[in-house]
């Protein structure tokens, strides 16, 4: 056994970098462990290939789009496949071969390839050799969740892990479960032209909770592609296709894309050798503003603690892990409103707190229908809703749900407004150029200001509420 470390970090995702970033500031003794393969899961199976394969089914739905508007012959516009998949794994490859190499140097020679398993709180096992560590940051991320039944049919399902490795894709395709991975996913190979039928045991989808809102994304994606929701989907095996049942339906599909969750990378890490009791999804308690797991010297950060399985979530994670595991004290951080964006058309986005968070409490909504939304029309994309949730007595904004085109700017605008506790008047001062989706927001804005208590109100009428828009939305 070599001499004790200070800190070992297993798993090199984006949280266990952002912990090493911290950690390297104070020690060079550490170790950082990993069985591969590197290149995180953002760049190699998430975020980034996610993205190209939007952006390009994207691209292929506009130019058809424009049939009628001027563009000649743009009714035989249609998506080579195996071109695209080549164009995405090419991105993708350039992004996580990049980040394997700053991985690689990030570790500065303190990196071991291996599964790790902790056999106490103060020593891991790696391999036949065992370390001694004062602290432990546990950053093994998260896996897609195939139901037993399933694994009889396992060729015929897709995932997150091997969906960017499709050469080619059959002409049907059902994706089982409408969150963000399965709704971006479905999204995407139905405007490349494959024939795609969602499926989803609740009544929303993408993470929204709003009925409204909801309703309105819904009805959107309907034009998309066929959806099915509100029952749990039945699957059988028949030869080369499969038969997905739900309520009443049945739909012939050649394969399934699971989207119905996904599991920490917890099995063999040897959780059960630190005497402490698990939920009944496996997981350790922990203090998210913390990132410790009970009172041991050991933090957990990422996908791997269920908090919030996102990118910037999981780099906080990783930041507090880091900082903390160097301290004899550990710090409490204050967390950063809640944004969640789905990549869509339109862009689904919850910011703050939910409508099902705030549905028992006083609020009041500001909406603002796209329909009628002047840059959204002219771009043929006038569709969806957005609310926003504010406290009717101090004007301050509390939450958003969102489904409307160029989603992602708002939700970014409205993220900025929460964490500095703006009130709805002191948006309102901000200027909105025309014409854009943001005056979109401005409605929503002016809607909720109708609704707030008398004594929350400003008491001289601001420029922004004077300036005409009616006419033109």
């Amino acid at each position: 056994m070599s001499e004790k470390l200070d800190v070992i970090i297993i798993g090199a995702g984006s949280a266990g970098l952002s912990a090493l970033s911290q950690v390297k500031k104070k020690t060079e003794s550490y170790l950082l462990v990993d069985h591969g393969p590197l290149g995180t899961k953002c760049a190699r199976v998430g975020c980034m290939p996610s993205k190209a394969l939007i952006h390009v089914a994207n691209e292929c739905h506009r130019s058809r789009s424009l049939m009628g508007k001027g563009l000649l012959k743009a009714d035989h516009y249609s998506a080579d496949i195996p071109a695209v998949m080549k164009h995405v794994r090419n991105l993708r490859d350039h992004f996580a071969g990049g980040t394997r190499k700053q991985t690689l140097k990030a570790a500065d020679g303190h990196f071991l390839e291996g599964k790790a398993e902790i056999l106490s709180p103060g020593r891991i096992k790696v391999g036949e050799a065992e370390y001694e560590t004062s602290k432990i940051i546990i950053a093994t991320g998260s896996r897609p969740v195939i139901p037993e039944p399933w694994k009889d049919f396992s060729d015929l399902i897709l995932t997150s892990e091997n969906i960017f490795e499709q050469e080619d894709f059959p002409r049907r395709i059902g994706v089982i479960g409408l969150g963000s991975i399965g709704l971006e996913i479905g999204f995407a190979l139905s405007r490349l032209g494959i024939e795609v039928h969602g499926f989803s045991r609740g009544e929303f989808m993408g993470g929204l909770t709003d009925p409204e809102v909801n309703s309105a994304m819904v009805k959107a994606m309907e034009d998309e592609f066929s959806v099915h929701m509100g029952s749990e989907a039945e699957i059988e095996n028949n030869g080369n296709c499969l038969v997905v049942k739900t309520g009443s339906e049945s739909v012939i599909v050649d394969k399934i894309v699971a989207a119905v969750g996904a599991a920490p990378n917890l099995k063999g890490l040897g959780l059960e050798n630190l005497s402490i009791d698990l939920d009944n999804h496996g997981l350790p308690p922990f203090d998210p503003e913390t990132a410790q797991i009970g009172d041991l010297p050991i933090f957990i950060a990422g996908d791997t603690n269920g908090y919030s399985p996102i990118l910037h979530e999981a780099l906080d994670d990783g930041f507090i892990a880091g900082v903390n595991s160097m301290e004899e004290e550990v710090i409490k951080f204050s967390r950063r409103v809640n944004i969640k964006i789905v990549f869509s058309d339109p862009q689904i986005a919850v910011v703050g707190h939910g409508f099902d968070e705030l549905k028992d409490k006083n609020f009041v909504t500001g909406k603002s229908d796209f329909e009628k939304q002047s840059r959204a029309r002219m771009e043929g994309r006038n569709k969806g809703h957005l609310h926003i949730y504010a406290d009717p007595d101090s004007a301050e904004l509390l939450g958003a749900e969102i489904a409307v085109p160029d989603g992602e700017h708002l939700a970014h605008i409205l993220a900025l407004a929460m964490q500095n506790r703006m009130k709805i008047a002191e948006l309102l001062q901000m200027p909105f150029y025309h014409p854009t989706v943001e005056e979109g927001l401005r409605s929503s804005l002016r809607d909720a200001m109708k609704k707030l208590s008398s004594k929350s109100r400003p008491g001289v009428n601001d420029l922004c509420q004077s300036c005409p828009e009616q006419t033109l939305t």
